[in-house]
């Protein structure tokens, strides 16, 4: 009365759903590769996008005034430096040729909105005489551009913003 005992596979014999399961098309997609990239992405525009603002150093005044809403338009920058030099955008222009630039550019924008980035340090009537430039160079909304968290009227100090 022996029994024997019999194994699915001996060891020689060949399975038939091991070749068929070789012929199939792998089902899963491998993301990993595309997660790298989106992060080699997400890296690269984190870097550059703070690059991106015109870089004119300037020391602006503090002031308790909120941010204004902005265009589609990339916004047309005009910047006083303390040394008394303008430059609209990051080209220098000297005074005397400020109101010709500008309604040059004008006659190419749809808006007529400009940013007046002018240092702490210049005299108000500096500040005045310009504002009165961009005003004849067609540009009647001027935006002047300040430094969150300067004191407000009431005495307080701001938070600045982050």
């Amino acid at each position: 009365m022996g029994a024997g005992v019999q194994t699915k596979d001996a060891g020689g014999g060949r399975r038939r759903g091991r070749r068929r399961s070789r012929a199939r098309p792998m089902a899963e997609i491998n993301i990993t590769p595309f997660v790298d990239v989106m992060l080699v992405l997400l890296i690269i525009f984190m870097v550059a996008a703070p690059l991106m603002t015109v870089g004119v150093p300037v020391e602006l005044p503090k002031t308790a005034a909120g941010a204004l809403a902005g265009d589609d338009e990339e916004p047309l920058t005009v910047t006083m430096t303390a040394a008394g030099d303008i430059q609209i955008q990051t080209t220098p222009v000297a005074r005397d040729q400020l109101v010709a630039r500008l309604q040059a550019i004008a006659a190419e924008r749809d808006s007529d909105r400009v940013y007046l980035r002018a240092d702490g340090a210049i005299a108000y009537s500096d500040v005045m005489q310009v504002m009165g430039a961009l005003n004849a160079g067609g540009f009647a909304n001027v935006g002047l551009v300040t430094d969150q968290g300067g004191p407000a009227l009431d005495g307080r100090s701001a938070a600045p913003a982050e």
